[in-house]
Parts: C-alpha cells; structure tokens; sequence
C-alpha cells in the first residue's frame, strides 16, 4: 500500500477487488458439483506485508502468535500481503523455500480459526510494467493455484493488489480473466477476490467478470480523501507537508456515502458481494478525526454487508503496538466497538 501511495496520481483511494462475504453460490465448476459458499470474512485486518518471515527472520516485527490478539480481538480473517514476484527465480519459478513458509504461515492462521487471504501485492511492477506483470502474475498463479489444488479449503485468493497505473480497465479485464482460468483449472471450487482498476473514478462498472463463476467476491480500497487520510506520510514530498487535516462535517460523510453507493448498486445489479480489502488513517492525522473516520468506514461497510480488513497491522497505519504487543485503543475501538 505504501508504494502506491507514493504515487498518489493512481489514488490509493477507491481500488475495487472482490470480497468473500457470506454469499452461498450455486455455480456449477468444472463438473464437479455446486461450489461451496465463500467464507464470512466479516472483519479483517492486514499482516505480513513487510516483514522479514519470508526471508527467514522471526518476529520481525510481527509475531505468529500476534494471530492469537488478532482472533482474540474479534476479527475472523487476515489478508496475508505477499510479494510473490521478489521470490522468483529464473523462468518466474517460486523459491521453494520461501513457499514452505508460506505453507506455515497458512496454517498458523488455520490453527487460529482465521480464514487466510492471500493477496498478491506486486502493486508496484503491475502498475509500471504490464507485460513484466503479466508474465509474472500467470506464472504465480499456475504454481500457486497447483499447489493448494485440494489443499487448504478455506484459503482465498486475491488476484492482484490494486491494478493500474499503465494497464487500462481492458487490458486489465484480459489478465484477471486469464488469471481466473489458470486458477480455475485446478481450483474449481475455490473463492477467489479480484480488482476493480484503480484509478480515481473507480471504473467499476468496466469490470469483466466470468457470469458463470458465482465464487467471486468484489472489493475497494478506500483512503478517500487522500489528503485527509495520508497527511504527514513522511514517504510522500506532496503528503509530508499536509496538516493537520480534520474529518467528519456532513459534507465529508455524504461524499463517502455516494462512494459507497456507487459500488453498492454496481454490486446489487450484478449480485456480486463486496469486500473492503483496504482502509486506513496515517499516525499524524488528528486522532479524533482518525477514529471518527475509521468508525464511519467499518459501520457503513457494515450496513451494507461487505465484510472489510484494515490496513493494516503494524508498521505504518498501525492497529498494533509491537513495541509493547498491545492494540492500539483508539484504532480498535474504532474497528471493533465492543474492544474497551
């Protein structure tokens, strides 16, 4: 997340990608019977995005046994941000090593009766080279969909985090659609979250998905207003020098309203469920107008039946003090209004 919003042109306000609600499908895939429903995703947050687990480190910062707070805390699924492509080898093979942890990172999150989303996050090369994108992302997919084939029911895939930058909404569509194919040829029956384009008017009616495959979910990431939402992100020379920004007027929350309606007929129309994969306030904003902010978002995708993730656990945007391995109150008040 925080490299697209460095490039704040391609908003990292309204991304689009399919969610994995409480939807029962009744396609039939691949000959082999009526798909099961998708998972209740329900309340979500972000992990492992930069962390060193992959390459080998422990606890660095977050911890495995962070999952046990996390489900403690009220929250049925993690969205696993992994950057596939840093792993590749010659002919865009997967390390197999890293592979493995990834392995146990997935069962770690099962043993904690989390649902894993597994997101490919190469936002980033996506954005700024699609045809390096495009080779890539096949090939993760082919290795990964052959991997879990039969394995790991509850697991989900996400696509790809926040396409755009340089792809358009049908070169876009080509690529999911072939990703969802190659996915589709081993994993039949698996719930699979793919992108809306994400570019500033959150294009979602351009979408193109498969109308046979009713085990897809769709989604947005909304930081909307940007400046509100990343002021003082040190990342950013724009951002940095923003502040301190207040939200919550009528005003502010009747844009967010008409953001969210948008999607909400889209979605009702098509009768594809919505999930809310990213949201999130950097640490400098006012911490008022941070908590009303977040308690708006979580509520309102509530009331409309989209299940969310916040963005995200630790680093930036935290929800959680590594330092002294405990929540944040505020954030998690916020998020979850039951957690005092």
């Amino acid at each position: 997340m925080k490299a697209v919003c460095a490039r704040w042109s391609v908003i990292c306000g309204l991304t689009l990608a399919i969610s994995a609600l409480a939807i029962v499908s009744q396609a039939e895939a691949a000959g082999q019977g009526a798909a099961p429903a998708p998972p209740k995703l329900r309340r979500g947050i972000n992990i492992l995005g930069y962390d060193g687990i992959w390459e080998g480190g422990r606890n660095a910062p977050f911890r495995l046994d962070n999952l046990i707070s996390i489900r403690k805390a009220g929250f049925s699924h993690v969205r696993i941000n992994f950057f596939g492509f840093k792993f590749m080898g010659p002919g865009n093979l997967l390390d197999e090593i890293v592979l493995r942890r990834l392995d146990a990172v997935i069962e770690e999150v099962l043993a904690r009766n989390l649902i894993p989303v597994l997101d490919e996050h190469d936002t980033n090369t996506c954005q700024r080279d699609v045809s390096e994108c495009a080779e890539k992302l096949k090939a993760f997919w082919t290795q990964i969909a052959e991997r879990y084939a039969g394995k790991y029911p509850a697991l989900v895939f996400e696509v790809l985090n926040e396409p755009g930058g340089q792809m358009t909404s049908a070169g876009w569509n080509a690529l999911l659609n072939e990703c969802l194919g190659i996915i589709r040829r081993t994993n039949p029956g698996r719930t699979v979250i793919a992108a809306v384009l994400n570019v500033d008017d959150m294009p979602v009616e351009e979408l193109v998905l498969p109308s046979e495959d009713r085990n897809l979910i769709v989604t947005f990431h909304y930081y909307a207003p940007i400046r509100f939402t990343h002021q003082g992100a040190p990342w950013s020379e724009t951002f940095s020098r923003i502040g301190p920004l207040d939200w919550g007027t009528p005003e502010d929350e009747r844009k967010a309203r008409a953001d969210f309606e948008k999607v909400r007929i889209w979605s009702e129309r098509e009768k594809r469920p919505i999930y809310l994969g990213e949201f999130g306030v950097y640490e400098a904003a006012p911490a008022e107008a941070r908590t009303r902010y977040l308690s708006f978002v979580a509520r309102s995708a509530e009331r409309l039946g989209w299940a969310w993730a916040y963005w995200q656990f630790d680093h930036d945007f935290a929800a959680f003090d590594s330092a002294r391995q405990t929540w944040k109150p505020e954030i998690m008040r916020a998020l979850i209004p039951a957690v005092r």
